[in-house]
């Protein structure tokens, strides 16, 4: 089965299109894991702290949303300890029956893209496959040439990538809006075209796209040059977009897209909203409450199954 009949099937069947980005801030985290700030403190003692936090938002998110995103960089910052608590968290949301994307945005010539492919989408050898990730993040700027080995890896092996092309932050359009086309554009018409190497029998392509939530008017446009392309939508939540902002990205009735919120979900919290709740607790609230919101703004039922 391709990677884009899992994530909508599993879309469908949990109702929502939400993804819980797991991006462990070491400023923060609760207290029970302060010594990821403890600057004497062994960098194994903070990957285990960050692992075990992540571990604990797994179980409040498993049987809610569709999928989790951790990001590599809070990760790598541990080196070796950084490396094993990776797997450790991709294993633990994998064995919950939740996707995992790896916010990873590699890129480069085509010999290092293979290795990249398949450590994180394949791995190394058969028993590697628990911790390896359903998708991962990828940067095209290397060109084409430095997408195929991705492409061909997830053709193989039922993964997917989704390909950066209009992302959320503060100055991306300093080169995403160059040129005419626009680059962003560029990049988008691209990623169509990838897509048909690897299609589902939902009528989607494992070949995503990242477009990012506080463009909405750019989201619906690069929609409709990407009919079949699965989207990942940065910025709700505490970038500052919000539920009606995503909207343009989906293809009716929640299909097609997932709407990514990290900060929002795991230091809901800190939040005058959460405020009493145990840092789990905030959590679990604060996914129901996105899921409201989502689905409330795609005019679905916010329990249930999307049609």
């Amino acid at each position: 089965m391709t990677y884009a009949d899992r994530l909508d099937a599993a879309i469908a069947s949990l109702g929502n299109p939400c993804l819980v980005g797991l991006d462990p801030h070491v400023d923060s985290l609760p207290e029970e894991y302060a010594v990821v700030r403890d600057p004497k403190a062994p960098r194994a003692a903070k990957a285990q702290a960050c692992s075990a936090f992540l571990r604990g938002i797994i179980e409040v998110a498993a049987g809610k949303v569709p999928a989790v995103k951790p990001q590599s960089a809070f990760f790598e910052m541990y080196g070796a300890d950084g490396a094993k608590a990776w797997e450790e968290v991709v294993g633990v949301a994998r064995s919950a029956g939740l996707l995992v994307i790896g916010d990873v945005k590699r890129g480069d010539i085509d010999s290092t893209a293979k290795a990249y492919a398949k450590a994180f989408l394949e791995g190394s050898s058969p028993e590697d496959r628990g911790t390896t990730c359903d998708a991962i993040t990828i940067n095209p700027y290397l060109g084409a040439d430095s997408v195929q080995p991705f492409i061909d890896t997830c053709a193989r092996t039922g993964t997917g990538i989704y390909v950066l092309v209009r992302t959320s932050n503060k100055h991306s359009a300093l080169f995403q809006d160059h040129g005419q086309p626009l680059l962003h554009e560029k990049v988008a018409t691209e990623v169509a075209a990838w897509g048909a190497q690897v299609m589902g029998k939902c009528h989607l392509s494992s070949i995503g796209a990242v477009v990012g939530a506080t463009h909405p008017a750019e989201l619906a446009r690069l929609r409709g040059l990407m009919p079949t392309t699965p989207l990942l939508i940065p910025g709700y939540g505490a970038q500052g977009a919000g539920a009606r902002d995503v909207v343009g990205g989906f293809l009716g009735r929640g299909r097609g897209a997932l709407v990514n919120s990290s900060r929002g979900i795991l230091y809901a919290y800190k939040q005058p909203k959460y405020a009493g709740l145990h840092w789990k607790d905030a959590a679990r609230a604060a996914i129901d409450d996105m899921i409201a919101e989502i689905n409330a703004a795609l005019s679905v039922p916010s329990t249930g199954t999307l049609a």
